[in-house]
């Protein structure tokens, strides 16, 4: 499963708690601590959803690409490196 199956999944599965509780919970009826549980339950589902939402999106495409750039470079020099050590200890035996 890739990385955009699990997340369409498990926003799915936020969205799906949201539908289903929001109707229970006991929100409206002044700053009980039940409604506060409410409201900091409902704030919490959505940021889950909106986290899930901005990585299908991909809306840090370009940092992703700049990351993926700066991983490649860095296995270039360690591979460069480690022929370079190779290398030598080829030249003292």
């Amino acid at each position: 499963m890739n990385r955009t199956t699990k997340n369409i999944v498990y926003m799915s599965i936020a969205l799906g708690m949201l539908i289903y509780a929001v109707p229970r919970l006991e929100i409206g009826q002044g700053w009980t601590l039940p409604t506060v549980f409410g409201i900091v339950w409902i704030l919490f589902a959505l940021a889950i959803v909106a986290s899930h939402l901005h990585a299908i999106l991909r809306v840090d495409e370009e940092t992703a690409a700049q990351l993926d750039r700066v991983k490649r470079h860095r296995r270039r020099q360690l591979a460069q490196l480690l022929e370079r050590r190779i290398a030598r200890r080829g030249g003292q035996s």
